[in-house]
């Protein structure tokens, strides 16, 4: 089950110190931060029972805030448009899939290849449970304004390559330069949402050995020794 913003302070801990999100998103009218998470995690939920249903284009603020259980005026003390809320959407996806990272134990995996193998199925196991919210990310977030379309690619290059540029440098993967570790750091990064974007043609029977074959490919391309599995 998805976390609320509020509780996710630190998306890793400091025994491994992962890149955090540092990126802020809109700004509500008040000085109350965990409200604010509060009523924000309550607008995300809302909109994305909508956005699943509607799409981006289709649904109004009107519908947002009463799926939000607000009235317009309430809902406009957090936000200011549609944009916010998309905005807020894409942090939230990205803080729970790093909560989902330490609750699996991540942190505590000492071996650097090790930790690269379990970072790549645990986080395939969170694109398969939470596909319909990957497969609107990237179906929607185009529509952004120009400001907001920049912070979110900065915070995917801070937050989701420069995670896996982290444990590629960690694990020791022979690359010749930086220039390769960042390729390889992007391909993972598309690579992980596969099952979101072309599970269709599988009938949406994902089993457990379709995540096993896709981590031994990677770890075949790398170099890196196979062990199937996560448990």
């Amino acid at each position: 089950m998805e976390k609320s913003l509020d509780q996710i302070k630190k998306p890793f801990s400091t025994k491994n110190p992962y890149p955090s999100i540092a990126i802020q998103g809109p700004r509500a009218a008040t000085k109350d931060a965990n409200l604010a998470q509060q009523k924000h995690q309550k607008i995300i939920d809302g909109a994305c029972q909508k956005f699943f249903k509607k799409g981006y284009h289709k649904t109004t603020i009107r519908e947002i805030a009463e799926a939000s259980g607000m009235s317009m005026g309430q809902l406009y003390h957090y936000i200011s448009s549609k944009d916010d809320v998309l905005f807020l959407i894409y942090q939230h996806m990205q803080r729970v899939w790093h909560n989902h990272l330490i609750q699996s134990g991540i942190d505590d995996i000492s071996g650097p290849q090790e930790r690269l193998n379990k970072a790549l199925y645990y986080t395939l196991e969170f694109m398969i449970e939470n596909k319909d919210l990957i497969l609107f990310i990237y179906t929607e977030t185009k529509y952004l304004e120009k400001n907001y379309l920049h912070l979110v690619l900065e915070m995917d290059d801070k937050t989701v390559v420069g995670f896996w540029h982290k444990l590629l440098k960690e694990a020791h993967i022979e690359l010749p330069d930086d220039a390769h570790v960042d390729f390889f750091a992007n391909l993972l990064s598309y690579l992980m949402v596969f099952f979101p974007l072309r599970g269709w043609h599988l009938n949406g029977q994902v089993e457990p050995q379709h995540l096993d074959w896709l981590v031994g490919f990677i770890q075949r391309g790398l170099g890196v020794a196979s062990k199937q599995g996560a448990a």
